[in-house]
């Protein structure tokens, strides 16, 4: 099946077909990407994950290229629930093999889009190509860590034609040299504080436990057992619940 979505215009040229496995419905959320090395220092990881996960708590859709590093790092830290992942390949092929788990979670619960074909394997112009995509379906680019000349410079060239806000994550000198160089060259923003950037985009939307909320019109055991299960001895033995006499409280 195939999509069309406003941010193909941001596009150099739009592709014949994009295809999908997953919610399309997240191509309407507000959307940021982010991108990085595929070896992160142990920092950059910390940061990444954090900042995916308090983007996520605001309804923000995190959008990355499913490589390994940065973008599995992102991906994971938002949830396969609300992340978008760009693929290089064919939606019938997973890759890299090492990310297998994690795509058949997003493919599960969040979206998976590609530009190719079922069949097609991954090529380095591929990887160009879904850069620019990735590019343009955040409204602002992230760029976690980076050198001069790698893959994710490119991206940002990309950020930089479609006049898309660029943010790094800050590092020491000498470290990430592509994403201290747009600081000095005033070409990207610092991102000192994770949940101050995060609020840009709201606040952090509540969500509804539906473990709870059932207990809450329906307090009893046997009720209780029979739509969750095992949920309910592990939310007592949490002290999330009291089971007394037949009956669930919530703590």
């Amino acid at each position: 099946m195939s999509l069309s979505f406003k941010e193909l215009s941001y596009l150099k040229k739009e592709p014949k077909e994009i295809f999908y496995r997953g919610n399309p419905e997240l191509l309407n959320a507000r959307k940021v990407s982010i991108v990085g090395t595929r070896r992160p220092s142990q920092y950059t990881k910390e940061y990444t994950f954090e900042l995916a996960k308090e983007l996520a708590k605001r309804g923000v859709v995190v959008v990355s290229g499913a490589a390994m590093g940065v973008d599995a790092i992102a991906h994971k830290g938002a949830g396969a629930n609300n992340t978008i992942a760009v693929v290089a390949n064919g939606l019938d092929i997973k890759y890299p093999a090492v990310n297998k788990a994690l795509l058949t979670d997003i493919e599960n619960s969040g979206l998976i889009l590609s530009t190719f074909a079922e069949g097609f394997r991954a090529t380095r112009w591929s990887f160009v190509v879904i850069n620019e995509l990735v590019v343009a379906l955040g409204e602002v680019l992230i760029v976690a860590e980076a050198d001069l000349n790698s893959g994710t410079m490119r991206s940002v060239e990309y950020a930089l034609a479609m006049g898309k806000e660029i943010y790094v994550l800050p590092h020491r000198l000498n470290d990430s040299l592509g994403t201290n160089t747009l600081l000095a060259n005033n070409q990207a923003k610092p991102i000192y504080d994770i949940n101050k950037f995060a609020n840009i985009f709201g606040e952090i939307v509540e969500v509804k436990d539906e473990f709870l909320e059932f207990i809450k019109k329906d307090n009893s055991l046997e009720s209780v057992l029979s739509k969750f299960g095992d949920r309910v001895y592990e939310a007592e033995l949490e002290g999330v619940i009291a089971i007394e006499n037949g009956y669930i409280t919530i703590l």
